[in-house]
């Protein structure tokens, strides 16, 4: 055991969700529906820019009154409720502009720290577990003091920002709005970009509304699937039922959760809608969200009573082994892989489909709880910290904690499976120390991850990583206590006193050797003779 490991967080029960939000398509849209549905986008996304230059213009300083204020301004070119879903959209897409500063800020003043303590050390200075070192050559220190001053001028300019409260945001996407200026790289031709440039800056989203009519009184979806929209002042003349409302051709049906969705309509409680279009599968869809009830919480010991499955997260597979309730793992160890290359809806495909299995994995088994890291990089993927070792920034670039860790949480609730997060600290490097060499045979092959996964879920469960504690110093029995840590006193099936067996206590003559030695047949060929009694003749006297 090293001396200085920093002191290790309780492990505790993660909270369920707090929200749900299912997707389905509208088929056989008619071209007046799309024409309405284009037009009604394009007029809110062109009030939504408006709105959110306001927004951005204020700065800190925005209060309740100038939210009203902008609300009463986008009322007479929409709705009080249209006006409302934007000025609220706004107001959320500045709060996370404003984080997303912070964050970046906090993230260059840790880099300048980290190179400022780096020059200043001399040429090839060993680093530690809690600083690094020196750079190898002048070469090196060189081009870190010119990025010195290059991170430097930016973090000047980030404080200026803040401290004025300026926020950088694009509608539409920083990455698509690059993407203009490379069309050849991306195979896109300007016609294609701009479909899909005009498609993010769209705004078809309305709040839901407790005892209004099938709660939305916006977007309103009925328990039988037909969908009408409230039209804005300025396009009225497209309403095709009273009120100002167009009803779409399309019929809509919800596969995932739909049941708890029609209940909540038919109760007329509140349902959020978004209705968006997909431009390279020419495709409309609608998605419906609300608020879940908060789930009871359930303690951690009542969570463990049937076992645990750990799980070490990896940038390419999950490594889960089961844990019986002493910390024992059972079994073999079980590995679900998965490919994070590719489109993000194809990534998102192959770790929904490893959640799966694994939460069908624990169902077998009949735990009741898994066992993960509270992972985040955030702090640990720069290159100031981790220099020219860029595979392992790569490395753990590509692990989905976050990801992860949020399809997990919404998935297993709806398994009755809870979730219990623990402190990654040493968790790869003690499991391999402790049970990596023990669980490998020549039938099975216990990897580092395997071995980590083991005290993932010890530490959730309470027991230290280690396998067994010392020997008692006294002598090698049990004359000072039980031995071992994975099991009380009072459990079933411990280590006992050893089964009385009848017959003499010593190696040599074993249980019954007469009667074992008369049936037994034997097995090497002795010399007959030896079998006979020998018995001394009688001498002959002779003269």
């Amino acid at each position: 055991m090293d001396k200085g490991l920093r002191k290790l967080a309780a492990p505790f029960v993660v909270p369920g969700p707090s929200g749900v939000a299912i997707r389905t398509r509208l088929k056989q849209l008619t071209a007046r529906d799309e024409e309405v549905l284009r037009r009604v986008g394009a007029h809110l996304g062109a009030l939504a820019c408006r709105d959110l230059k306001t927004r951005c213009h204020d700065g800190p300083g925005h209060d309740a009154q100038a939210w009203a204020a902008r609300k009463r301004e986008l009322t007479p070119l929409s709705s009080a409720r249209w006006a409302g879903a934007i000025t609220r959209a706004t107001h959320d897409q500045w709060a996370l502009a404003r984080r997303s500063a912070l964050a970046r800020l906090q993230n260059l003043e840790a880099g300048v720290r980290t190179l400022r303590h780096r020059l200043a050390l001399p040429l090839g200075t060993k680093g530690s577990k809690r600083a690094p070192g020196g750079y190898h050559s002048r070469r090196e220190w060189h081009a870190k003091a010119r990025r010195l001053h290059v991170l430097e001028d930016r973090l000047t300019r980030e404080r200026a920002d803040w401290t004025a409260g300026r926020v950088r945001v694009v509608r539409g996407g920083k990455r698509l709005a690059r993407t203009r200026h490379q069309l050849p790289a991306a195979r896109l031709t300007e016609t294609q970009w701009r479909a899909r440039w005009e498609a993010q800056r769209w705004f078809l989203r309305a709040d839901g509304e407790s005892g209004k009519r099938y709660g939305n009184e916006t977007i309103r979806i009925s328990p039988d699937g037909e969908v009408s929209i409230r039209l804005p002042a300025p396009l009225s003349g497209l309403a095709n039922a009273p009120h100002g409302r167009y009803v779409l051709t399309s019929r809509i049906h919800f596969t995932h959760q739909g049941q708890e969705w029609a209940d909540r309509v038919a109760a007329n409680r509140a349902v959020a809608y978004r209705i968006h279009h997909d431009v390279d599968r020419a495709r409309w869809y609608v998605t419906a969200s609300w608020q879940a009830p908060a789930s009871p919480a359930v303690p951690l010991a009542a969570a463990l009573a049937h076992g645990v499955i750990g799980v070490d997260t990896n940038a390419d597979h999950l490594a889960a082994w089961h844990l019986d309730t002493h910390g024992n793992p059972t079994g073999s160890p079980r590995r679900f892989c998965y490919d994070l290359s590719g489109t993000a809806g194809h990534r998102d495909a192959q770790l929904r489909h490893a959640l799966t299995r694994l939460l069908h994995w624990a169902r077998t088994c009949g735990v009741r709880a898994i066992a993960v890291e509270d992972l985040d990089f955030n702090t640990e993927k720069t290159r100031e910290k981790h220099g020219r070792n860029r595979r392992f920034r790569r490395l753990i670039s590509g692990i989905p904690t976050g990801r992860f860790r949020a399809r997990l949480v919404s998935m297993a609730d709806r398994t009755g499976i809870t979730i219990v997060a623990v402190d990654p600290a040493y968790t790869s490097r003690w499991g391999a120390q402790h049970w990596q060499k023990p669980l490998t045979s020549k039938n099975r092959r216990t990897t580092r991850h395997d071995a980590a996964s083991i005290a993932i879920g010890r530490r959730a469960q309470g027991y230290p990583l280690r396998r067994r504690t010392a020997p008692p110093r006294t002598h090698q029995s049990d004359g000072c206590g039980h031995r071992t840590v994975q099991a009380g006193p009072d459990a079933p099936g411990r280590e006992g006193p050893r089964r009385c067996l009848p017959g003499p206590r010593t190696r040599s003559v074993p249980p019954d050797a007469e009667r074992t030695r008369a049936t037994r047949t034997p097995n090497t060929v002795r010399d007959v003779r030896s079998e006979r009694e020998w018995v001394q003749d009688s001498l002959l006297l002779t003269d």
